[in-house]
């Protein structure tokens, strides 16, 4: 066409003057008509000559097609006019606006981006020919992904100003059915066994809603590399697909697809030989060899042989190598030797690390978690880990890296991270409603990322209905340049135990902390603390599990008055994280055990030990498993007027709650206090103590209290089935996360002992449960939502208990803001 169109304007040239075209002649003057948008000086531009240049047809045609190549112009005519060269142009039309309509399989933003890679975008002129192509390549995808009945058609609508509407109208249709597989020529192995191994399926039931029974090639083409796969990872080592099959019925709604196949012989693994140069690595290459002469022969070990050396080679700085097995076949003893060879390239070094995406954090809080140096050989494990490091960060949404090959330099690369940021500073708050607590709210600031110096700042002010707290923390975790941290907090609270669902006191607490950690390793570090803590009880409601505590600290001559005590603590710790981010992981590990306990000079003397851990499995894309378990002891130590101390009451483990056991209100789940009043006789009043006399503990009356006191033991359990969250975009995984729970757990007292009240009469004894039985779990299943929006991570709760002990107080939902799990 374009041809036609130049071939034109040559003869209207040519002829369309009457002066004499043929004769070469001076250019007085150069005239361009029927611009528009295109201004005269660009359309000059791609015109080679000048005024006063001396032209003849062949210089003019070269006019022409320059400016047909500038994409301005749809239309072009020269005439003569004496010694005027006139240009008569029509442009090409402007695009005004892009829509579509009808697409479902393909979202605005694929198309766009495909559009605007073709030069098809809005402001631009409008090549039609490239339209007419886009239109084909719509359908064949359409056709690749099954959907024969596909059709795409542009329309375009004409506007004033030599404008144009683009409109892309997709009728999409259905993809064709699978209606059967056939494999033919397989003798080793059925159908069945192929087929169980392929996403391709046929015939699945109406009820099997994720059976892959729509045609598509890419599918295909995976399908019979996994068929492949097997025959040659048992020994089949001259399988082939000799042709291939796909039939459409004439509707275009059902497939039939045939595999033609030869199966060959088994192949044994005669010798394994190394060839090439290992770098001085050859012993250690030929130990973490997995292939051995006299097995079958296994083409993912082979597979996984040459990525394992590459892999090697890689961390000391060999980071193209290039390893080939050779296979040599005998025919006669149907064996086959395999010969790897080995070509570890140039050692290559880092030139640069740069970094981008980071609007927040400073780039030498990045460079900190580096463990790729720059000036060092580039090490694939070492990139790895520093990645790794940087998605811990819980103000990193997501990382990734490129490595870049310096121009002329072929043993020089740069590596570029780019970084996307999360909201480091959240809004804590919640919001809750429990027959006991009735509305609870609570309120706080914190900064994980303070200034961008990857330092945590917390400025908590709480106010729920049950506890009033001011809390200022500070986080730096690299103190010294050799990760060491240091940080430090003080605090205050108000504790209303009553208002808690536990039994009623008042506990007013303030105190300061300081906290060291060390690295031992990539995820090891060990945690010190130190810590000073005042407490002051006061409406002390006193109760059997508690009366050996209050018979030891409180004031014989004041019985009302409150209690105060003054501790000192140490604390140590060591943790360990492998987990792939810093929020929503999905694979890896972290746990941590830590050890405190109040030093001698305290007014109590008491410790506390945790064991907290989690892993993630990742089983698909989007899916993984999540198990966590916590378990804690703590008790008592020393002894003071000849009694041993035990756990102070506020110390001790509480369950129930979003963080514990979801579908509990929160602090119910535990022991429950006791109460006992014993009964008297009226009458003549004891000589002795001038009282009237009481009846036996067989008489005596007790109660069991609603309300938790919590134990010195915990154990917790959980497992979750992360899910992609229905109806939102892949691209909100690191935003919103979805699960499926079970959680279970129980908190029990080791000091609490049954036969205490073995005296009571039946009925009475019958009021109380075993609080030591560890036996008394509770657990319950649900679904959880969790949402990273800009005021803090959010998370909706729907639990259903499974196992709960009578007087436990249930709850069905739970919203809160500020806290991720």
């Amino acid at each position: 066409m374009m041809i036609k169109k130049i071939a034109l304007a040559v003869l209207l040239g040519a002829f369309g003057s009457t002066a004499q075209a043929a004769e070469a002649f001076q250019v007085e003057d150069i005239q361009v008509k029927g611009l528009q948008r295109v201004a005269l000086g660009a359309a000059l531009t791609h015109i080679p000559f000048n005024i006063g240049d001396t032209l003849n047809d062949f210089r003019i045609s070269q006019a022409i097609k320059a400016l047909y190549r500038s994409g301005h112009f749809n239309n072009i005519v020269v005439s003569k006019n004496g010694n005027r060269i006139i240009f008569r142009v029509q442009e090409r039309e402007t695009i005004s606006n892009i829509t579509f309509e009808g697409n479902k399989d393909l979202k605005d933003e694929q198309l766009t981006e495909s559009l605007d890679g073709s030069d098809i975008r809005i402001g631009e002129t409008l090549d039609k020919t490239v339209i007419s192509g886009l239109e084909s390549g719509l359908e064949d995808f359409y056709h690749s992904v099954g959907k024969y009945n596909a059709d795409v058609k542009a329309e375009i609508t004409h506007l004033p100003r030599n404008r144009v509407d683009l409109k892309f109208i997709f009728s999409e249709g259905d993809a064709a059915a699978i209606k059967q597989i056939n494999i033919v020529g397989n003798e080793i192995f059925t159908d069945q066994d192929l087929l169980e191994n392929i996403e391709l399926t046929y015939d699945s039931p109406w009820w099997d809603f994720m059976a892959q029974d729509r045609y598509q090639k890419q599918t295909l083409q995976g399908d019979m590399e996994t068929i492949e796969s097997y025959y040659l990872d048992r020994g089949y080592l001259k399988y082939k697909v000799d042709s291939t099959q796909v039939s459409m019925t004439p509707d275009k709604k059902s497939v039939y697809i045939t595999l033609n196949v030869t199966e060959g012989e088994q192949y044994k693994v005669s010798d394994v030989d190394f060839v090439g140069d290992m770098a001085g690595f050859e012993k250690t290459i030929r130990a973490i060899n997995p292939l051995k002469s006299g097995k079958l022969y296994n083409g993912a070990e082979v597979t996984y042989t040459e990525e394992t050396i590459s892999k090697f080679l890689g961390r000391f700085g060999y980071a193209y190598p290039k390893v080939t097995t050779i296979p040599s076949i005998n025919e006669e003893d149907k064996t086959v030797k395999l010969s790897i060879s080995i070509d570890p390239g140039k050692r290559i070094y880092v030139n640069r690390i740069n970094f981008q995406g980071n609007h927040v954090t400073a780039d030498n809080v990045l460079r900190r978690e580096m463990r790729q140096m720059e000036g060092a050989w580039l090490s694939n494990s070492m990139v790895e880990g520093s990645k790794a490091w940087l998605s811990r960060l819980p103000y990193m949404e997501t990382v990734e890296f490129e490595t870049k090959q310096l121009p002329n330099e072929d043993d020089l690369v740069d590596i570029d991270f780019t970084v996307k940021e999360q909201p480091s500073g959240s809004f804590t708050a919640g919001i809750g409603y429990g027959s006991t607590t009735k509305l609870s709210l609570n309120a706080g600031i914190q900064q994980n990322n303070f200034l961008g110096t990857g330092n945590r700042l917390a400025f908590n002010i709480n106010t729920i209905s049950y506890s009033r707290s001011v809390n200022i923390s500070y986080t730096d975790p690299y103190f010294t340049k050799d990760a060491i941290s240091l940080g430090g907090n003080i605090y205050y609270n108000e504790f209303d135990a009553g208002s808690a669902n536990l039994v009623e006191y008042n506990n007013k607490t303030y105190g300061i902390g300081v906290n060291f950690g060390f690295p031992i390793n990539e995820y090891l570090r060990l945690n010190f603390g130190l810590g000073y803590k005042s407490n002051g009880i006061t409406r002390l409601q006193t109760y059997e599990q508690i009366q050996r505590f209050y018979e030891l600290f409180s004031d014989p001559n004041n019985p009302d008055g409150g209690l105060e005590f003054e501790t000192f603590d140490v604390s140590a710790g060591i943790s360990r994280s492998t987990l792939n981010r810093g929020t929503f992981p999905t694979a890896g590990s972290q746990q941590s055990l830590t050890y405190k306990m109040t030093t001698p000079n305290s007014d109590v003397n008491y410790f506390k030990i945790n064991l907290d851990t989690k892993w993630y499995f990742p089983i698909a894309r989007g899916w993984s498993v999540l198990t966590r378990m916590q378990l804690g002891y703590g008790n008592g130590y020393d002894t003071i007027n000849g009694n041993d101390q035990i756990l102070p009451f506020w110390e001790n483990f509480r369950a129930g709650g979003s963080d514990t056991l979801r579908g509990f209100e929160t602090n119910t789940v535990g022991p429950r206090a006791i109460f006992r009043y014993p009964s008297g006789i009226p009458g003549t009043p004891d000589p002795v103590s001038g009282s009237s006399c009481c009846l036996g503990p067989d008489h005596d009356v007790v109660q069991a209290s609603t309300r938790s006191v919590g134990g010195n033991a915990i154990a917790l359990a959980g497992i979750e089935l992360i899910v992609p969250t229905p109806f939102l975009d892949e691209g909100f995984a690191n935003s919103v996360r979805t699960s499926l729970f079970v959680d279970a757990g129980n908190v029990w007292d080791t000091e609490f002992q049954i036969n205490d009240y073995k005296d009571l009469a039946s009925k009475e004894f019958e009021k109380i449960a075993d609080y030591s039985d560890v036996g008394r779990f509770r657990a319950s299943a649900g679904l959880s939502v969790q949402w990273l929006s800009p005021m803090g991570p959010m998370i909706f709760s729907f639990a259903k208990t499974l196992k709960e002990e009578t007087g436990d107080d249930t709850k069905f939902f739970t919203f809160n803001i500020g806290k991720t799990f």
